[in-house]
């Protein structure tokens, strides 16, 4: 599938300092291996800025947060990481970590960024094959990631927080949970549906739209938008798909060199890229060394 003729696309991270070398090794596998895209944003928190700088190229650009949410939202230092940290202060939301200031990143750019897709990409993301933007598109229907009824049978994690939270935000009164799951790696939005998502929960909740799904800690960006374009659009301008383009080593232990080899071996023919969250603590270098093999 190649993108249509009339349509544009725009590759988003969402990154922070302690993640630099992770972001610029995804950098170079996009280089290699994506076509497709106008634009790389790179969505980082102001001190961070002139960090990611070095990263930019005449396609990939570095944002400032500031340029994509409230000025009554402000980072500082957190003193109970021993200043490590950061923490994101506001009179009209709980504290935030960097975790829930990197989704709103996530749904903010959308009202700078120009091309009509949105392609969501973490900096733990190492891309090994080809991969074409224009596989999300099906004419002028954008892909949305759902697994479908699954969400019964998910017994960890926040999820049904995520998605009951979400239908708040957006005024769903019924039902309180959906039975669907929407959070993956490497998914595309359409720009416009989330200038009209956070238009919808402005207009719900007489307020700015991260005050609304900042109201509660426990929110999932991913949730929102699926949410929306299925519930309050009936899926309009989508169509639906549940297989993952990244594999992803959600939770566990680092890997040692057979693991990551196996984990790559182990890829389906749609995945084309590997995920190692950066928190799980698998050694860079040998990501990199292994992925240049």
């Amino acid at each position: 599938m190649t993108m249509p003729r009339d349509r544009t696309a725009a590759i988003v991270t969402a990154s922070y300092a302690p993640d630099l070398e992770r972001c610029r090794l995804l950098c170079e596998t996009i280089d290699e291996h994506v076509t497709g895209h106008s634009r790389h944003y790179i969505l980082v928190e102001r001190g961070d800025v002139a960090l990611f700088r070095q990263l930019e190229t005449r396609n990939r650009i570095v944002v400032d947060e500031r340029e994509l949410l409230p000025a009554w939202l402000r980072s500082v230092s957190d003193p109970t990481s021993f200043f490590k940290r950061r923490v994101w202060f506001s009179t009209r939301t709980p504290p935030l970590r960097g975790w829930h200031v990197q989704q709103l990143r996530r749904i903010g750019i959308a009202a700078k960024a120009t091309e009509d897709a949105l392609v969501y990409v973490d900096s733990d993301v190492v891309f090994l094959k080809p991969f074409d933007c224009g596989a999300f598109w099906q004419g002028d229907r954008l892909r949305l990631f759902r697994r479908d009824g699954v969400m019964e049978t998910l017994r960890t994690g926040d999820h049904r927080a995520w998605s009951r939270n979400a239908g708040t935000a957006l005024g769903i009164a019924a039902p309180e949970v959906s039975p669907h799951d929407y959070i993956a790696t490497l998914i595309a939005w359409r720009r416009d549906a989330v200038e009209a998502m956070c238009a919808r929960i402005e207009a719900v909740h007489g307020r700015h739209w991260v005050e609304a799904v900042a109201a509660d800690r426990k929110f999932s960006e991913c949730m929102l938008y699926g949410r929306f374009v299925d519930e309050i659009r009936g899926g309009e301008g989508h169509f639906h798909d549940g297989e993952d383009f990244c594999r992803v080593h959600w939770t566990g232990t680092a890997l040692s060199d057979a693991e990551i080899r196996a984990f790559i071996a182990d890829m389906t023919p749609a995945q084309v890229a590997i995920g190692m969250q950066s928190f799980i603590g698998t050694d860079l270098g040998r990501i990199r060394r292994l992925v240049a093999a």
